[in-house]
């Protein structure tokens, strides 16, 4: 079993940054790709970041790319997302996941274990 725990979100204005964590608990992190999604009221949930196992492999939702960066380090079992320059439509809660393989992935069904997510809440 896999825990997962998010932290580092909140309320800030449009243009700041926020660096979420996922902190992993429960299994060997070093061999799991790890994702970061989120969901905004009344949407679906939505692909952000993902990072293979070993770290050395990125993938990033179009829109997003040069604004949003994940990155792991597994000596922590930790997962980051760091956002620049956040915007109102960046509003919703964001979830860690992670794969029981080291591969990429951009679809929330290949995640096997989920956090219980973060609000990050952007005012214009």
């Amino acid at each position: 079993q896999v825990q997962l725990v998010e932290s580092g979100g909140g309320l800030v204005q449009a243009g700041s940054s926020l660096r979420l964590s996922c902190i992993s608990s429960g299994r060997t992190f070093s061999g799991s790709a790890m994702g970061w999604f989120r969901q905004a009221p009344g949407k679906e949930r939505e692909f952000v970041a993902t990072i293979s196992a070993s770290g050395t492999g990125t993938y990033y939702a179009d829109p997003l790319k040069g604004r949003f960066t994940i990155s792991r380090d597994n000596a922590k079992n930790m997962v980051y997302l760091q956002m620049i320059y956040l915007k109102p439509e960046d509003t919703g809660v964001y979830y860690c996941a992670a794969r029981n393989t080291g591969f990429l992935a951009t679809t929330p069904h290949y995640y096997e274990y989920w956090g219980q997510g973060t609000q990050v809440t952007v005012s214009s």
